[in-house]
């Protein structure tokens, strides 16, 4: 199966209106920069996106908020997006904020076929409003099901042509999850390499996952907010 692509734009050409889609990245590290882009450019709307943010107002999911392209967010945190804010506050965009760790779990379930767990996670809270509760051991917990999408969009470091990825510290947030968890994953690498030259035991996601890579180019990798220590 030839899994490679020419570029992002054939990647995510079949990705329609109305699509649940994930895209990996933790703030703004290792978010699938070239697969974005492709998005804005293809004019797909009413999207459902499953992301740990919301990007930024000029980068990332802020471009495809500033296009109106995303009606629904699955997020964590969203704290440094104005467009975002705006658009909540006005009752322009659906939002579903969940807890980082049951939003990863959510999607690690999906990985591995599990329908449902049961976290503490926002018991008590307005995040438990409609869901199953049950005690285990004394403790209150709520049920939470697995987080699937349709197409899932990850960033990785290296790639081979049978889909192999590799990833780098922090842009393995997330990405090595939401790459299992979608009918449909597209991978984008900074380098594309041959079957064999990655090493067996650097793969942190099988290519059996993976049907769609390209090599992608002119990452900008944006600091989501600088700190310096004085």
């Amino acid at each position: 199966m030839n899994k490679v692509v020419a570029n992002a734009d054939e990647a995510v050409k079949d990705i329609q209106d109305g699509a649940t889609i994930m895209l990996g990245g933790f703030g703004l590290c290792g978010i699938p920069e070239n697969s974005i882009a492709a998005l804005v450019r293809s004019g797909v709307k009413n999207l459902t996106c499953i992301s740990n943010n919301a990007g930024v107002d000029d980068f990332g999911l802020g471009l495809m908020l500033k296009t109106r392209q995303i009606k629904k967010m699955m997020s964590s945190y969203v704290g440094e997006n104005a467009e975002f804010e705006r658009q909540l506050l006005n009752g322009e965009l659906e939002v579903d904020l969940i807890p980082q760790g049951t939003l990863a779990t959510r999607i690690q379930m999906a990985g591995m076929g599990i329908p449902a767990f049961y976290t503490p996670a926002g018991y008590g809270t307005e995040i438990a409003a409609g869901k199953e509760v049950r005690e285990f051991n004394g403790k209150m917990y709520l049920m939470e099901h697995a987080l699937h999408a349709s197409f899932s969009i990850v960033k990785a470091w290296k790639g081979d042509t049978m889909g192999n990825l590799v990833f780098r510290k922090t842009t393995r947030n997330f990405s090595t999850s939401m790459a299992k968890a979608g009918d449909i994953t597209i991978a984008e690498v900074e380098h594309l390499v041959k079957p064999g030259e990655i090493d067996p035991d650097d793969v942190h996601v099988a290519g059996i996952y993976v049907h769609r890579i390209f090599q992608g180019s002119n990452y900008e990798k944006r600091i989501e907010r600088r700190t310096v220590k004085l």
